[in-house]
């Protein structure tokens, strides 16, 4: 049985990703991926528009804190030409865009780079 969501838990708002270099990564997901800025917070936060989800990019607080971010994936309608476009941009790719999953009524493919403080990200697309 799965349980009920609880009352009141919406959807994600927010993600965070650490960064060391805050300018730096801000031209990485700014120019490279060509997400929408929302506003900085100099010069420890910057934020973006990921498709209605806001992504936060900061300054560790604290050891704890001080290591990559969970993976990000970026749902994309054409994998390859959006792959060939961030390659163009000086994204380097951990290998060229592949199968993941053959499912009944479509095929998962990715493609993973890194970003330039070392987090993992993905672009995906569900071929039918």
């Amino acid at each position: 049985m799965t349980p009920s969501p609880l009352p009141g838990l919406g959807p994600i708002g927010q993600i965070a990703m650490t960064a060391h270099d805050i300018p730096r990564a801000v031209r990485f997901y700014r120019d490279a991926l060509g997400i929408p800025m929302l506003f900085e917070v100099p010069p420890m936060m910057a934020f973006f528009n990921c498709g209605g989800v806001r992504l936060m990019l900061s300054l560790p607080e604290g050891a704890a804190h001080d290591h990559p971010g969970s993976v990000l994936y970026f749902k994309v309608d054409d994998l390859d030409a959006m792959h060939a476009t961030l390659r163009g941009r000086g994204v380097t790719f951990h290998g060229d865009p592949h199968l993941i999953a053959r499912l009944p009524d479509h095929e998962l493919w990715m493609a993973f780079f890194q970003d330039t403080e070392g987090n993992t990200l993905a672009l995906m697309t569900e071929k039918r």
